[in-house]
């Protein structure tokens, strides 16, 4: 039986649910305050530059496959993924790198370089990735965890797979060398957590990798965007812009029944799927009096991710005959250190780690002619902590770019010809990010699965949650795997 369906924001998890549902015959539309979709994945455009707000890490390709397949389609027609290599090229405080990527024996090259006698435990870690795959991506990322007893039916194999470690120390079991130890360890931070906290359980990340690779969008990932919005309407289903969705209405005590827009006006729907900040929409979209589980105060206590300070810069040469990759990862010397700041005491420090991204490396159509385009990004502490980055921002974005041109890009403040910062202030102001945390609920063992914000609403029986905050979590398998958990719970009741 077709719904009427609305989405609260067009960020992937809407788009991706947007898509499987018009292709099961629904009715859907989404609402999107901003005047591009996307959400995290704006695109900002200044001066012939195309800058992508993120996410620009792409991996697991099959899972947009199945979305055009869906429909008939095929995303060949639609888009071109190109892959990355190396993955990453990994520095350490003085700049030396390491190339990671799936090939087993180049990555033992690189180990050898740092320290020869962690290969043979760099093999014992890649053997044991495989089984958290199948158990963490597999079985559990698109399944829903509405019950405690779903919770309590996986606790034996989360034992038995050391769920209960952090990624540094399940990683730390096999290689001794520190910087190895950083180089293996990182990735939490692509998905909002500190790897010193985040449960071993994303030691997955380098299987799905090893597996299927690190893809760019050729367009940038609003390439991306484009072609699930066409797919989307291609099927049926209306896209608002520039509508901002005020209030989630409540019907009785177990349904809403749609949603008022800040103009006032009211739209009725079967079902409502919120793409915004879990947090966010409890506290903001649904007056208190009707929530009985989701309660501010919930949401008070909850971890929330730490937050990014990114500056997109766009320069009148090319550095093409620079040190760098497509993905570069410059840490500092300071690592656990450096994150317990972040993470824990919520101070910014003087030092910083950057992930350096230069889509023109792959995709020259990203900036005009003889120009290059580029992003850095740094982990900052979300807004539980007391920065002013009303006036520490431009201090900030000097002692990045200084940095970056002192080590990286000769001359580069005097060839920058475009420019933009967002800061924490932005994840909370403009994406409506509880906390202005750029990832939402911290993935740490005890915010996972059963204990993550639900797929659907404990409070509601139409209500759905997709995206960083809910189950299973943040990146693009993660949030795309949300859509999946959607259309299946709302399936199970057409």
């Amino acid at each position: 039986m077709s719904k009427k369906i609305i989405i609260i924001g067009s960020g992937f998890g809407a788009l991706g649910a947007a898509v499987r549902l018009a292709a099961r015959g629904h009715q859907v539309e989404i609402y999107e305050k901003r005047d591009k979709p996307g959400g995290r994945a704006y695109v900002y455009e200044i001066n012939g530059f195309k800058f992508d707000g993120g996410p620009t890490v792409l991996t697991a390709p099959f899972m947009f496959d199945d979305l055009f397949s869906l429909a008939g389609k095929k995303r060949e027609d639609y888009l071109e993924f190109k892959p990355v290599n190396p993955f990453y090229r990994i520095f350490n405080h003085e700049g030396r790198p390491f190339d990671y990527n799936n090939d087993a024996q180049f990555t033992l090259s690189q180990i050898d370089n740092w320290n020869p006698a962690d290969k043979e435990g760099y093999l014992r870690f890649i053997e044991t990735t495989k089984p958290i795959f199948e158990k963490g991506f597999v079985e559990l990322a698109d399944k829903p965890f509405l019950q405690l007893a779903d919770m309590l039916r996986i606790a034996p194999d989360l034992i038995r797979l050391q769920s209960y470690k952090s990624v540094y120390q399940y990683i730390s079991q096999f290689v001794k060398d520190d910087f190895l130890r950083m180089v293996f360890s990182f990735h939490p931070l692509l998905v909002g957590g500190n790897p010193f906290e985040t449960t071993s359980i994303y030691a997955m990340i380098h299987y799905l990798e090893r597996e299927w690779g690190v893809y760019y969008a050729m367009g940038g990932t609003a390439a991306i965007v484009d072609a699930l919005v066409k797919l989307f309407k291609e099927l049926g289903g209306k896209i608002h812009l520039n509508t901002s969705v005020a209030e989630i209405l409540v019907k009785d005590e177990r349904h809403v029944s749609g949603v008022r827009l800040e103009d006032g006006s009211i739209h009725a729907a079967d079902d409502v799927i919120s793409n915004a900040d879990v947090a966010w929409t409890y506290r903001n979209l649904i007056p208190a009096r009707y929530r009985k589980v989701n309660t501010d105060s919930r949401y008070d206590k909850m971890r929330y991710s730490m937050s990014l300070f990114v500056i997109y810069f766009g320069t009148k040469r090319r550095y093409l005959d620079s040190r760098l990759a497509h993905h570069n990862i410059i840490l500092s010397s300071r690592y656990q250190p450096l994150l317990n700041d972040i993470f824990n005491k919520k101070v910014l420090a003087d030092d910083f780690s950057l992930y350096l991204h230069m889509p023109t490396y792959t995709d020259p159509s990203m900036a005009p002619e003889g120009c290059e385009s580029f992003y850095v990004l740094s982990p900052v502490p979300n807004l539980e902590g007391k920065v002013d980055w009303r006036s520490m921002a431009p201090v900030y974005k000097e002692r990045i770019l200084k940095f970056i041109e002192d080590h990286y890009l000769p001359n580069l403040r005097e060839n920058i010809v475009a420019e933009h910062y967002i800061d924490p202030l932005h994840f909370e102001g403009t994406l409506n990010s509880f906390r202005g945390a750029a990832f939402s609920v911290e993935p740490v063992l005890t915010q996972s699965a059963w204990f993550r914000p639900h797929n659907r609403s404990e409070d509601f029986d139409n209500l759905y949650f997709v995206g960083a905050g809910t189950h299973p979590g943040a990146g693009l398998p993660g949030v795309l795997s949300s859509s999946i958990i959607a259309e299946n719970l709302i399936t199970e009741t057409a």
